[in-house]
């Protein structure tokens, strides 16, 4: 399967791989290593997750407070968000309006 991660996507997770690094060193690849490993497992299991009111899957991370949104569509992993639990839910909702 192929995987692709939306701009707004890799621009959070790079917000939050710099925020965790400027706390501590060393922690923001530690968030970037959680989030490439929990990819890997939707990669290989990406209908396990319940399918959402929204029409999305979601695979939170056990260590950092943010989660994975995302779709598969046509054999491709579109990752849609590296969204924080604590925020605003869906607010990248309309993202899915890109993939057809």
């Amino acid at each position: 399967m192929k995987k692709i991660l939306l701009q707004e996507a890799f621009a959070e997770l790079n917000d939050a791989i710099a925020y965790y690094e400027e706390q501590q060193p060393g922690l923001g690849l530690k968030m970037k290593d959680e989030v490439d490993q929990h990819v890997n497992w939707i990669l290989k299991n990406s209908t396990i997750p319940r399918i959402r009111n929204g029409g999305y899957r979601r695979v939170n991370l056990k260590i950092f407070p943010y989660y994975i949104a995302y779709i598969v569509h046509q054999e491709t992993l579109w990752i849609l968000a590296i969204g924080h639990s604590h925020r605003k839910p869906v607010y990248w909702i309309k993202r899915k309006e890109k993939i057809s």
